[in-house]
């Protein structure tokens, strides 16, 4: 599975249930037919199936909590683009009438911008959005760049730090973004699934051979990657950073 796999979480689940599926069907079939059937070989695979099943659980738990706290840096950054973009426009009061003027234009613009980052799906959009904001930061810098170099003081410093915080956010908001789980993780985590689905098929009683019985944990394990694919998938799934606070912020920024 590539990267582009991980950014479907359903494509994942389903892929993951018939590769867990197959390989507890491996186990059941082809590896239990030179099993022992002494007791002391079912407890050894008791042992081995216990630990691997709880080292299972300690991965997915820890990668769950890797994209948990991934999506809380992105809402997090989120709030803080709001207060930067919502500081500068207040702080635009202190330029020319003119330069103001132009400084609130621009950041409606840039808001709006924002938002569609957050809540567009296409790429060919965010594409053009991307394209969109940078132009629209060139403008927003010269804007604030021009009055402080004609009149260089504290008041004017004041404005261009706030556009440098405005600058900023965007940066550590798309950093935040590209901030996913290492494939590396999703790997360990599918071999690890694997090899407890093989245990589980192997140590099954003939009489307990069914399919549906050895469905049972590649569904479960499946339904845990969704979750954290779903999680650590900005722009699909189910789970995503709504820009409530740059919504809000839309209300109070009027226009020129």
């Amino acid at each position: 599975m590539m990267s582009s796999e991980f950014d479907l979480p359903l494509l994942l689940f389903v892929i993951s249930v018939a590769i867990l599926w197959l390989a507890g069907w491996f186990g059941s079939t082809v590896l239990r037919r030179n099993r022992r059937a002494d007791g002391e070989s079912q407890e050894d695979l008791g042992v081995i199936l216990g630990a691997t099943l709880a080292l299972a659980g300690l991965i997915i738990g820890f990668t769950f909590s890797m994209a948990v706290s991934r999506y809380d840096q992105r809402k997090n950054f989120e709030e803080a683009e709001a207060n930067a973009i919502g500081t500068e426009y207040v702080r635009a009061d202190f330029l020319p009438a003119a330069e103001a003027a132009r400084v609130r234009a621009l950041l409606n613009a840039y808001l709006d911008q924002r938002v569609l980052f957050y809540t567009t799906r296409d790429r060919k959009e965010l594409q053009q959005v991307n394209d969109r904001t940078a132009a629209l930061q060139q403008e927003l810098w010269d804007a604030v760049k021009t009055p402080a170099l004609a009149q260089p003081n504290p008041i004017q410093a004041l404005v261009v730090n706030g556009m440098n915080d405005v600058l900023n956010s965007q940066g550590y908001t798309q950093a935040a973004w590209w901030n996913r789980i290492p494939q590396a993780a999703w790997w360990l985590m599918l071999g690890i699934a694997i090899c407890c689905n093989m245990l589980i098929g192997y140590g099954m009683r003939s009489s307990a051979r069914r399919p549906l019985l050895l469905l049972v944990m590649p569904f479960v394990l499946s339904l845990a990657f969704l979750l954290i694919a779903d999680i650590d998938t900005p722009r699909a799934g189910f789970v995503h950073v709504v820009p409530q606070n740059l919504l809000a912020l839309k209300p109070s920024m009027k226009g020129p």
